[in-house]
């Protein structure tokens, strides 16, 4: 069986475990090839090979105009994962992440999650993290995916309703049950939408499993 861990030192967010996966073996062409039948335009993909510390990984970005970007509710985010071409796996795990993320959302504005009009999780680049990141689980034949405890930050993030507290009301709901510490960091390190991926997609969490490593990203 092939699993992966995610060593989550620095957080997570979607374009982070997207740019681990590309820099373990997913192929960039297959990724954009998949994403590109999901009904949504005006992005352009890059994976980029930069250095921090004198160490070398891929940054994935979603280059598109926020400031265009539409607000989504869920049933507008289903239908463009539905009217793709991907795998019914892919898109019924795709659909569970943005469900429970409209859970939440729902619960802090106090509103049914079908009515919770989404804006930065609903914009492109977050829509093609979370369905990228699971096509990749299923392009790399990854059965089980582990996680490790996530660091959390601290101060404020500025979002279309003002600035919020971090970690975000919606990001520390979704990680109810899952194993976080103090980074001591004053960033925003774990997103809604790395916390919704994570949750959705991590069997467990913890220090890595046995494993034999065939590659790294």
């Amino acid at each position: 069986m092939k699993i992966a861990y995610l060593d989550c030192f620095a957080g997570a967010s979607g374009d982070m475990i997207l740019g681990a996966f590309l820099d373990a073996g997913l192929e960039m062409e297959a990724l954009g090839k998949a994403l590109k039948t999901l009904p949504l335009e005006g992005y352009v993909l890059q994976a980029l090979r930069e250095e921090r510390s004198h160490l070398f990984g891929i940054r994935f970005v979603v280059n598109a105009d926020k400031d265009k970007q539409p607000s989504r509710t869920l049933d507008d985010i289903k239908n463009i994962i539905r009217n793709s071409a991907l795998s019914d796996r892919v898109k019924e795990r795709s659909i569970r992440v943005f469900e429970s993320l409209a859970a939440e959302e729902g619960k802090i504005h106090a509103c049914a999650p079908e009515t919770v009009h989404f804006h930065e999780v609903g914009a492109v680049d977050s829509i093609v993290d979370i369905v990228g990141a699971v096509f990749a689980l299923e392009s790399l034949g990854i059965e089980s995916l582990y996680a490790s405890p996530l660091p959390l930050g601290s101060g404020f993030v500025e979002t279309r309703h003002g600035a919020i507290p971090l970690p975000a009301p919606a990001t520390i709901a979704l990680l109810k049950g899952i194993p976080v510490y103090d980074s001591g960091i004053k960033e925003e390190l774990v997103t809604p939408t790395g916390a919704a991926l994570l949750k959705g997609l991590a069997c467990a969490f913890g220090p890595i499993p046995p494993m034999i490593v065939e590659s790294i990203g």
